[in-house]
Order: C-alpha cells, then structure tokens, then sequence
C-alpha cells in the first residue's frame, strides 16, 4: 500500500511538472520576466493570510514544513491538474461558439471565457485543491484532529492556487495588451487579505472535513464532507459568473460592453478596497458560515483541552497550567514560561496534542491508556519539561 501511494504521489508530481514545464516553455522572455516578477510581488503578498492561518493553528502547531506542502500542492499540484482540462472545455465552448455568432458577438472577444469561467473552472479547481485536504487527512491522520485543522489546511492550499494563479493572469494580460495590471490583478485576488476567493472556497470544504473527523453523528460524517464541497463549487460558480452577469446586464438593458482592446486603469489599493467590499456583499453567507467554523472550532478546541488534561494534572499538567488551561481565551494562548517562549509554545503545544489524541482514542472506541501515541506525547512532555 505504502509503495503505491509513493507511486501515485510520484505520478503527479510528474505530470504536475511536465505540465508547467510546457507552459514556461511557451513563454518568451519578456513573458518570463513579468511572470518572475508578478510571482515575487504575489508571495509577498501570501505572506499575510499564511500568517493569519499560522495564528488561527496556534494550539495544535503543526511543523511549517507541512504548511509549506499545503501551500505548494495548491500552487504546483492543482494549478497543473486545473490547466489543462479547463484548457480542454474552454476550446470546446469556442468551437461551440462558432456555431451561435449571435452569441459570440453580443458578449463580446471574452465570450468564450465568460461561459467557460462559472461553468468547468469551479468544478475542476475545486476537486482538484479538495484532493490536497484529502490526501492531508489520508496520509497525516493523527495530525488532522477537528474543524480548525480542515479549515487552516483548506484556506493554505486555496492561498497557494491564488499565488500561482495572480502571477499567470497577470502574465497572460502582459501578453495580450502589453501592460502587466499588476496593481488590479495583485489587488483584487489578495482581497480580504488574500482569505476571500480561492482561499475561502477550499477553506470551506476543508472545514467540512473536519467536521466529519470530530462528529460523533454517522449521518454527518458522511453527509458534511458533500455538502461542503458543494459550497466550494457554488461560491467559486458566483464568484466565475460575475463578468457574465454584467455582461448580460449590459446587453439587456441596450448598452455597450466595455472596451475589451485596454485594461482599466485601476492601481493596487483601489482594486483591493473594490474587491474586498464586493467579496464582502457577494459573499455574506459564505463568509458567516467560516466565522462560525472558526469560532465553533475554537470552544471544541478549548473543551477538549479542558477535559482530557483534567485528568494528566499532577502528571503532564501541574496544578498551576492547568488553572491556566481553564483561563485559555478565544484570541490568546498560554505560556508556561514567559522567558523561555520556544520551549514553553513548545510544551503547551504537546500537551494539546496529549489532549486531541486522547479524544480520538475515546471517539474510536478504544482507550487512551492502552495507546502508543498517547503514551508517546507524555514522554515527549516530560522530556520538555526536563529540558
């Protein structure tokens, strides 16, 4: 089973490879420079919702090597299984165009793109950054605990699809105008600080995930995981559908399309403010369902803590973190040792791990006491605490 899934794993990488190899490859130098640079500006611009997911997983601190693999697999992995096949449905519409001139000519040069966006890219990214959680919950299930780990991991691939992707669209319109629109492109999908668009949608599915994981309703772990994937889909199908909508808006009402031949002259913070406000009105009910998450992730997180170190005080707890444990807020974490932060964040974080794998233990059936994992943390803490 192991040498399969390193051979399926490997296969991916590969075709992910090949993929972006062949789409570098047609790109001239001039291309090459402005993509270079578009990706610099975009990973700067990562760094901000990296850091809020970084903060929002600070009592089950996960190694940044594996923040760094979510990240990737949204920006390597599902960027390269996305292009082609939406590459595939997008000539399919054009050719599908050719019969309806009609058509074509009352939506203008970008019809096909207009059609293609709401319909094949939802689907196709969706499924393929929904892949990343997946694998994440299959090969690192002892890592994978509640919502909050679901939904840090579903935003973190969405962030890295948004990094790619910024710097290829601004790449692409360099190519068909001459101008790079790094302020619109950079603005707009960094909108909400990069947490709105792709980071939301993957975010949501993610969540759902792991609300599978923690629930003991039967009906909801089958039943979670679905539903949140439809959300992904739908939300991003809204998000696609806008240029349509205000194409056919337009249209109905006997007016001009825009000038499709030049970029608007927008700079970076005025696509940013428009973005965000406009994520924020499209978006309400999806935007209140990830603050739910949030929040509810937190008091189960806080719960679990509290009841399973009940029982470790006087052995991985002493008395006095365990007045802390009961103390924790939502928006803060506690320290051991003021002075000495690494080992403290260090100790606090596997005494929650001491916590989150008892609950697992107890959910499936089986008893702490008797496990390797469980028995496992408390050496680790007690090995901290010497140190």
């Amino acid at each position: 089973m192991g040498r399969a899934i390193i051979f399926v794993l490997l296969a991916v990488l590969i075709f992910a490879t090949l993929i972006h190899l062949s789409l570098f490859a047609g790109m001239k130098p001039e291309l090459l420079a402005v993509f270079a640079r578009a990706l610099a500006l975009s990973t700067m611009l990562a760094a901000v919702p990296v850091t809020l997911l970084w903060f929002l997983d600070r009592r089950e601190r996960e190694s940044p090597w594996l923040f760094a693999a979510a990240f990737l697999w949204g920006g390597c992995i599902s960027t390269a299984l996305a292009l082609p096949l939406n590459n595939a449905v997008f000539k399919l519409v054009d050719d599908w165009l050719t019969h309806y001139p009609t058509l074509a000519v009352l939506l203008g040069p970008d019809a096909p793109l207009m059609i293609v966006a709401p319909l094949s890219a939802p689907i196709v990214e969706e499924i393929a950054k929904a892949l990343g959680v997946i694998l994440l919950f299959w090969l690192l299930r002892p890592e994978f605990d509640n919502m909050r780990d679901g939904l840090v991991y579903g935003a973190l691939i969405g962030v890295g699809f948004t990094w790619f992707e910024t710097a290829l669209y601004v790449t692409k319109l360099y190519a068909k105008f001459g101008e790079p629109a790094f302020g619109l492109q950079l603005g707009m999908r960094y909108a909400l600080f990069g947490l709105g668009g792709h980071a939301m949608f993957t975010a949501i599915f993610g969540a759902s995930l792991g609300l599978a994981l923690q629930t003991r309703r039967t009906w909801l772990k089958i039943a979670a995981p679905v539903v949140g994937l439809l959300l992904s889909i739908l939300a991003h199908m809204i998000n696609n559908a806008l240029p349509l909508y205000a194409a056919l808006t337009r249209v109905s009402a006997g007016k001009p399309l825009p000038d499709a031949s030049k970029l608007p002259d927008i700079g970076f913070l005025q696509a940013f403010m428009v973005g965000s406000a406009m994520q924020l009105t499209l978006f309400v009910p999806f935007l209140v369902l990830m603050a739910l998450a949030v929040w509810r992730s937190g008091v189960w997180e806080r719960q679990v803590i509290r009841e399973e170190l009940a029982g470790e005080v006087g052995d991985s707890v002493t008395e006095d973190e365990y007045r802390a444990i009961v103390g924790d807020s939502m928006l803060r974490t506690r320290l051991v040792d003021r002075l000495h932060r690494d080992a403290s964040a260090a100790l606090v974080n596997a005494q929650h791990e001491l916590a989150f794998r008892k609950r697992r233990v107890r959910d499936e059936g089986g008893d702490p006491e008797q496990d390797s994992l469980v028995a496992g943390w408390r050496e680790d803490i007690r090995r901290l605490r010497a140190a």
